[in-house]
This record gives structure tokens, sequence and C-alpha cells, in this order.
């Protein structure tokens, strides 16, 4: 059974010494891993992680290139990085058919780090051009714990977004709405959507968690840690501890990851 990570970070060695301390003070967490390639790797070892997939986020449109090109340098069999486009670049159809060609399978939107609603005018045909040429879509998702809470990517916006664009695919991080739940159950559970778990059942009752994850479409369902923010072999365990059941546990812990990567 493959065991995926769907959500993780990692940075240039150079910068994850300054970056990963200022975001952990700005988010009050403390990290598992010092936010390189090595250290995820050796989080991934001892978690029992085969592969992870990498969210960088383009902060402003002149860090496309950059991001890009250390993504062609970190991947690997193990490591998958999704790149990032910023909303606000005047190039975003080249940059998208960039990705394609380079053979990445994804990106990253944040909707705090990056400044849009997921419903504004400008980004619809971003995510269709998206949708259009396969590539998936990993989307922060709910509120944000370094950010006031605005309704920028709420599970009622997503909703609407699905619903005009069918063949997007969606990850909805945290699942589903981070701090939102009870609307992801109003609104999401159950659509064509995907939820990683990232950054999530350590905020949820139990209860509400495996509500959540047993009423959703099975295969819609996604492992995340979002390392280094948490330590996969304890969000490994969190998941486990809910007793899904050894199909849908298997269905989160990479079945689904493999199969949307289509990774045999």
């Amino acid at each position: 059974m493959p065991c995926i990570d769907f959500h993780t970070h990692i940075f240039p060695d150079h910068l994850a010494v300054t970056t990963v301390p200022a975001l952990a003070k700005a988010g009050k967490v403390s990290p598992a891993s010092d936010g390189t390639a090595a250290g995820l790797l050796a989080s991934m070892d001892q978690a029992g992680i085969d592969a992870s997939v990498i969210c960088s986020i383009a902060t402003k449109p002149s860090q496309f290139s950059a991001i890009l090109d250390w993504s062609q340098t970190v991947r690997s069999e193990r490591i998958i990085p999704f790149v990032s486009i910023h909303p606000d670049s005047k190039n975003l159809r080249a940059e998208i058919t960039r990705i394609k060609a380079a053979g990445f399978q994804g990106i990253k939107l944040h909707p705090y780090y990056q400044n849009f609603y997921v419903d504004e005018k400008r980004m619809r045909p971003l995510f269709e051009q998206l949708a259009d040429e396969g590539l998936i879509v990993i989307l922060h998702s709910g509120y944000d714990i370094g950010f006031p809470e605005e309704e920028r990517a709420d599970p009622a916006k997503i909703k609407e977004l699905i619903s005009a664009i069918p063949h997007l695919k969606l990850v909805a991080a945290h699942l589903g709405s981070w701090q939102q739940w009870h609307k992801v159950e109003k609104f999401l559970v159950g659509e064509d959507v995907y939820f990683d778990i990232a950054f999530a059942l350590e905020f949820l009752e139990r209860e509400q968690a495996c509500r959540i994850l047993k009423e959703h479409r099975p295969d819609r369902l996604l492992f995340g840690s979002d390392s280094p923010w948490a330590d996969q072999t304890g969000v490994k365990k969190l998941l486990l501890d809910l007793d899904l059941g050894d199909n849908l546990t298997a269905r989160i812990l990479g079945e689904n990851g493999a199969e949307l990567l289509g990774i045999n």
C-alpha cells in the first residue's frame, strides 16, 4: 500500500533558515522539521511515507520562474513539486503552458498570501485554463492561522467554483476548509472535490472528523500533513487512530493520491 503525503512544504536551503522560523512565529506553531528537502526526506523515512507533494506559493508574480527552476532541481520519485503562479501575473497563460510542458502535474494557490477571493471574476479564466490543461489545483481552503478570518475560499465559494467548472481537479486543502468544517458538511461533503487532511485532524472533534471522512466520497480523500508545520508521523497516527476501516484508510493514505498522480 503506497503512502503519499499530498500537502507538504519545503524551501531552498538558503531560504529555509530564515523563512521557516518567520512563518512559525507568524502562525504561532512549532515546526516539526527544518523545511529543507533533506529534512522532509528524513521525516518521510521515519513516518513510512513513499512520496510527498510539495506546495510552493508565489507571493508575487516575479517569483514564478525561480520557483519553477528550483522545483525542477528537487523533484524525484519521492518529492513531487507543485509549482505556483500568482493571479496578478500578466503572463498567466504562458506560465501555465510552461508548467505543463515541464511535466509538472499541478499548482498551489493560496488566497491569503496571494490576495484573492475564489469567486472574483478575474479568477474564473485562470481556473478554467488550469482545468482545460488537466492540472491539479491544491487550494488553501478556509481560514488561515496567520491571518484575520475572511471568507476568501470558504465552502460556499468552492461549491460554486466546482459547479461552474466540473472538470477542475481541485483539492480543497485542510479537509475542505480550515476551521469552517460545519460549512464543509453543509456545502461540500459528497461533492466531486478532493479533501486533504492537512492541519485538520489536530483541531477537530473525533466525531466530526469521522463523519466528514465517512460521508465524503471515498475516492476524493487524501492524506496530507502540512509538514513542516505538523509532524508526518503524528498526523499519520491521528488518522489511524480514527479506526475508519482498512479500505478507507488505505484510500486516504495513498491509493487515491497515487491514482490522482498516475503513479502505478
